[in-house]
């Protein structure tokens, strides 16, 4: 029975069909009803917050639908704790994303809003499908917009960047689907094969471990480019460098996730014992990750690329702290998702207006900025507090959370450290150029709405940073520990 999980996953693009058609009457119309579907889908996400049990474990609200039965395929969504704030997540920048098109967008805006709701369709079926290739089917809807994101509407180089976003990601993305299909040959010994998630659940430890590692190393790799990780990550700063402002809101805040979500419920909920070996291995890999990001990040030029790379530093964190395989590695993985995607949001459509409005986005031609822009410039440093993780956010709590548990994991951790201390380096270098130089030129801030649309992605950070108990402690929390027997029986 079908009911409002699919209705929040087919709304947009059941709509994306109208919006080009009156869009290409009216450019404005596709604004207009893009816009609007983001929202509805927004409203749809708070009922299911209303509707979900808070403090219980296990999927809830779940659909079924037949599809292909006689070959393991059927039509299945749900929400537990671990999917549900990246749900939630996915339709408050969707919609905030999409209210930034609206100034920064200018041409072919039928085929961009129609594009973005396909875009949404496909990110909120990764977040609730449990049949692994209903999952990947949504993960290679995701591909189709992106790619034309960036090849139309991107920069000087987007044809090359556009390319190298999809040969990578498809590369992973074949490479992790190998993984699944051999996962449902292998399981079809104990019974009649299967793509069903909770059903491989109950069937994957009896496999013998040589297919369990097979299976965990492929699908990694599926996931690890879309994270991404070093040494998979170059596709990343040449995207989002070419990307216009709004879809670099939807790379780094929703489509990275992809990759996060997919380590949490497949890697390590679906494959435990081959973690059990692997965890060291994968964990040195995301500190690697950190490290590297706010490492070369020092060193960018262009404001968009230094960004790029804080989300491959910040991404680091997510892989480090899945493969702690404790509470608090796990719950700050996924709470730093949250986060991550809301500080990097408002740092990638602040900068497509900073560039719209100075004309450049080279750091040291910014210089004086706050004379010109000042309300941009005060977002500016708030966004840079989240990104940098300053006590009274939420992303210091989700980042301590990581460190903490990496630490309970093994104390060579401990030099993930090193990783907030060079974000707050290269941040503070950033900021002594752009904002502490003496103001330069005349007043040309934004407009109300454009500052209000930047502010809004920093609203919840300060809730959250305040009082992270109802999405930490009432939803997170109590998923991740249920699963924890199953995950590390005795702890790493």
């Amino acid at each position: 029975m079908l009911g409002i999980l699919s209705l929040l996953v087919l709304l947009p693009a059941i709509m994306a069909a109208p919006t080009y058609l009156l869009g290409k009457k009216n450019p404005r119309f596709a604004a207009i009803i893009g816009i609007g579907t983001t929202a509805v889908v927004f409203l749809i996400s708070i009922v299911i917050l209303f509707l979900f049990s808070y403090g219980r474990p296990g999927f809830q609200l779940m659909e079924v639908a037949d599809w292909a039965g006689s070959f393991g395929l059927e039509y299945k969504v749900a929400v537990d704790g671990i999917s549900l704030p990246l749900i939630l997540i996915a339709t408050i920048l969707s919609l905030l994303a999409a209210a930034g098109s609206w100034d920064l967008i200018k041409t072919r805006e039928a085929e961009y809003y129609a594009l973005f709701l396909i875009f949404e369709t496909g990110i909120l079926g990764v977040f609730t499908s449990l049949n692994l290739i209903l999952f990947y089917v949504f993960w290679e809807i995701v591909l189709i917009p992106m790619f034309f994101f960036i090849g139309i509407w991107g920069g000087p180089r987007k044809k090359y960047a556009s390319m190298k976003f999809l040969i990578f990601t498809y590369a992973g993305s074949t490479v992790m689907l190998f993984g699944f299909l051999a996962l449902y040959a292998w399981t079809g010994s104990q019974g009649s094969p299967s793509f069903d998630y909770e059903t491989l659940v109950q069937r994957v430890p009896t496999l013998i471990m040589p297919f369990q590692l097979a299976a965990a190393i492929t699908t990694f790799i599926g996931f690890a480019v879309k994270l991404p990780i070093v040494p998979f990550h170059t596709w990343l700063p040449d995207a989002h460098v070419e990307a216009p402002a709004p879809v670099s809101v939807l790379l780094a805040g929703l489509l990275l996730k992809m990759g996060g979500y997919g380590l949490v419920r497949y890697n390590l909920l679906l494959f435990p014992d081959a973690a059990e070996i692997l965890w060291p291995y994968f964990a040195t890999i995301g500190l690697i990750t950190m490290i590297y990001g706010a490492s070369v990040a020092i060193v960018a030029q262009d404001l968009k690329r230094m960004i790029a790379l804080t989300s491959i530093n910040h991404m680091g964190y997510v892989l480090l702290g899945t493969f702690a395989r404790n509470s608090f590695g796990v719950s700050g993985a996924i709470f730093q998702m949250f986060n991550h995607a809301l500080a990097i949001g408002i740092l990638f459509l602040m900068s497509g207006y900073i560039h719209e409005r100075a004309g450049t986005r080279n750091i040291d031609q910014l210089t004086g900025l706050r004379g010109r822009m000042p309300m941009t410039v005060t977002l500016l440093i708030l966004a840079s507090m989240a990104a940098m993780a300053i006590p009274g956010l939420a992303n210091f709590i989700s980042e301590y959370q990581v460190i903490q548990g990496a630490l309970q994991a093994n104390y060579l951790f401990g030099v993930a450290i090193l990783a907030p201390a060079l974000t707050v380096g290269y941040f503070l270098w950033m900021l002594r150029r752009v904002v502490m130089t003496p103001p330069v030129g005349p007043k040309d801030d934004l407009h109300l709405h454009s500052l209000l649309i930047l502010a809004a992605f920093l609203v919840p950070l300060f809730i959250l940073g305040a009082y992270p108990g109802p999405l930490l402690n009432s939803v997170i929390k109590p998923a991740v520990d249920s699963l924890l027997p199953s995950i590390a029986p005795g702890g790493p």
